[in-house]
């Protein structure tokens, strides 16, 4: 049974009807109180008494990243900052951090959102979770924190790093749920092995993991050297963090939560709605926030949504995995190739582990790729000719797949930098 069965298994109709309402009040508390969108609105003439169905959201202005960092850092927000009582930002590596402001009422709609997550995962309240994510300004720590707390969980808020003593702490502590990015998952599991201690003997169960995209064979190899069973979660700091969308127990898509997030597939190029069930760029609107709601934000993920009734019992719309950003999309040779497909083929082959890089260059008018790849112990130990053997197995693989030519770099073992956070998979050294 869901967590919230009056929304989460709410019939189609009532839930559109539900939408609309909350789709009109907010661009109504959004034109009022937000200078940004009433010019926006303005210029293209369209006000709330002009949404008279869900599909008339197209007449709505799209926001992008952009628009947040040139009203860094509070331009967007609708309430005064006397009732914002919190403040969650990105980490701003690619220029200004991204703020996300929250009153009382936005944090206990997060919250029930994120505890729809983790009960959909099997959470219940004589679990003991491990909440690897970071504590601070980065939105996954303190929302699952949060989520879990509402369960009733005995909640163990290790932060990221210290994998040695995650590890303790796991074992210690009887942790039977963890939280954390699925790289860090790895990175937590190999040194396990290192140690001696295998999470596969302990009585940890479950992971949510979530925070960047990760494909079916990384949460295969996650649930095997961990002993658990893997689910995945998303959410953005623009949108108010996790709790937007998450996988249940069926692992079969992912649930968005509808009541407060209404869900569109663009093409990134013109775009336009695309076909239902096609992929395309996932965009957004936040109907209840109320500190910072967004109207159809460009997400830059690349998915498909689908709606059919769960076997876990909701009805929610589930959206297919994340594959890919459009913007991390690289051409090669006139190829359209996404990180998450090299990353799949990565897994078929046995002599190496799932720690990469991609090092992409430019030649003219196409990228270049290297693909740095570390090698296992027996491989590296095995000389040159064998790791040249290596190198070329995986170069013939890519390119009977994808059919693109990719340099292939084997590293020693241990040589790359271990993620505790997001893993950093593409390396960009073309000009800027």
């Amino acid at each position: 049974m869901p967590w919230n069965e009056k929304f989460e298994c709410m019939p189609f109709a009532e839930m559109q009807k539900f939408q609309l309402a909350k789709l009109k009040e907010t661009v109504d508390w959004l034109s009022e109180r937000v200078p940004f969108y009433r010019k926006k609105l303005g210029e293209m003439g369209v006000a709330a008494d002009d949404i008279k169905s869900l599909e008339d959201i197209v007449k709505l202005p799209l926001t992008v990243k952009i628009d947040l960092r040139d009203n860094y850092p509070f331009g967007l927000c609708a309430v005064p900052m006397k009732e914002v009582v919190r403040v969650h930002a990105s980490s701003g590596t690619t220029g200004k951090p991204i703020t996300g402001p929250y009153t009382v009422e936005d944090l206990d709609q997060w919250t029930e959102c994120v505890a729809r997550v983790l009960w959909a995962a099997g959470i219940r309240e004589d679990d003991i979770v491990q909440n690897a994510y970071g504590i601070g300004l980065f939105t996954g720590g303190l929302g699952l924190h949060q989520g879990a707390s509402r369960i009733g969980c005995t909640v163990v808020p290790t932060s990221s790093g210290m994998t040695e003593r995650q590890i303790l702490l796991m074992k210690d502590f009887g942790s039977t749920a963890l939280f954390c990015t699925p790289s860090y998952a790895l990175t937590i599991a190999e040194r396990a092995e290192e140690l001696g201690t295998p999470l596969t003997g302990l009585p940890l169960r479950v992971g949510v993991f979530g925070a960047e995209p990760w494909t079916n064979a990384m949460r295969n190899e996650i649930e095997q050297r961990m002993g658990i069973s893997a689910v995945d979660i998303y959410g953005l700091t623009e949108l108010g963090g996790p709790g937007m969308a998450y996988e249940c127990e069926a692992k079969d898509g992912l649930h968005i939560n509808e009541d407060h997030f209404l869900a569109e597939i663009i093409d990134p190029v013109t775009l336009e709605p695309v076909a239902p069930g096609e992929r395309g760029e996932l965009v957004l609107t936040a109907i209840q926030r109320r500190a910072m709601p967004l109207l159809r934000y460009r997400t830059k993920d690349i998915t498909s949504l689908r709606r059919e009734k769960c076997s876990c019992g909701s009805t929610l719309i589930k959206m297919d995995r994340i594959t890919g950003r459009s913007d991390d999309m690289l051409i090669i040779n006139g190829v359209n190739v996404f990180p998450s497909q090299i990353e799949s083929l990565l897994t078929d082959i046995r002599e190496v582990e799932l720690q990469y890089a991609l090092v992409v260059g430019k030649k003219k008018h196409l990228d270049q790729v290297k693909l740095k790849v570390e090698a296992k112990q027996e491989i590296y130990d095995g000389g040159p000719q064998k790791i040249g053997e290596v190198e070329k197995k995986i170069a013939n693989h890519i390119q009977g797949m994808l059919g693109i030519h990719v340099q292939i770099e084997l590293t020693a073992p241990k040589s790359m930098t271990r993620s505790e956070g997001k893993a950093v998979r593409v390396i960009d050294e073309r000009p800027k």
